[in-house]
């Protein structure tokens, strides 16, 4: 390898590894944000320049008779994928705080723009106006329009709903299953809602967004196209997805051990990288001063 091959690789090192300590300081950072979910940064290998190829053996037809010859051009990133494992649920004794034991996904609206995201993170609450919302205001999807004597069956925004005449609301309480039950100060109760999740075929296609949500949801479910929700499919604890457990919030899965670790050997491949462009540099300067001399 030539000595501009060597500082080549040196800096795609120093590049490739700074975006693996931005992955892993990420990590660490989020340490303690409600079910986060850690990124693991993935390496390969970059072109190679082939200064000679295998030939076959002469009269055969078949077989080499001289090996490839190639000189690597350094490292990249090849992928940053992220861990959906399941995070550790943390009780808090609020009705509205909800965690996911399994798999899945609560979906929310951005009343403004009616734009939806996924999202694992159940810090929700109750807004002035009775909606289950995030704290950016968007509001949780499911079924509503449930009374005494009729099932929740419309598709919407999950909201509290108003107390018969002549009584208040009491309390509610929300089960695995998503059912959000009512109680009002008569004694009666009302199943006036049902919180619903959606599962992905490719989760890992889902992208990011500040605020503890996923975007990009099509993608991710690249067979079923738009998103659609309904009792059938939606339910918790059905058809694949995991249950919901009320008055519980889904910690962060960062592993700080683990992060630690690979923070020490990543460092130590940033600096290695460095070190070889410092070599490469002194090498070069000693050949510019012989040619000067």
């Amino acid at each position: 390898m030539s000595l501009i091959g060597t500082l080549t690789s040196g800096v795609s090192a120093m590049e490739s590894f700074e975006q693996g300590l931005s992955v892993i300081g990420n990590n660490i950072a989020n340490v303690n944000t409600t079910a986060f979910k850690s990124g693991l940064a993935s390496y390969a290998n970059s072109f190679s320049n082939v200064l000679q190829e295998s030939t076959a053996a002469p009269g055969t037809g078949s077989g080499a008779f001289q090996n490839t010859v190639e000189v690597g051009t350094g490292v990249q990133v090849s992928a940053v994928t992220t861990n959906f494992s399941q995070g550790s649920l943390s009780p808090t004794s609020v009705p509205s705080n909800l965690a996911i034991s399994g798999n899945g996904f609560f979906i929310v609206k951005d009343p403004t723009d009616s734009a939806t995201y996924a999202t694992r993170a159940g810090n929700f609450s109750i807004d002035s106006n009775g909606y289950l919302v995030t704290s950016q205001g968007y509001r949780v999807q499911g079924l509503t329009g449930g009374t005494a004597s009729t099932a929740p069956s419309t598709v919407g925004d999950i909201k509290l709903a108003t107390p018969p005449t002549g009584t208040q609301l009491q309390s509610y309480a929300i089960d695995a299953s998503g059912n959000v039950v009512e109680t009002y100060s008569d004694g009666s109760t009302a199943t006036t809602n049902q919180v619903l999740m959606q599962n992905f075929e490719s989760p890992s296609a889902l992208t990011s967004i500040a605020g503890n949500l996923y975007g990009n949801m099509s993608q991710a479910q690249p067979t079923s196209g738009t998103l659609t929700l309904s009792a059938a499919k939606n339910t918790a604890g059905a058809n694949g997805l995991g249950t919901i457990q009320s008055g519980a919030l889904e910690l962060s899965n960062v592993d700080l051990t683990n992060e630690f670790a690979n923070l020490i050997t990543t460092q130590r491949s940033f600096e290695a990288g460095s070190r070889l462009i410092t070599i490469s540099d002194s090498l070069l300067e000693n050949i510019v001063n012989l040619k000067t001399h």
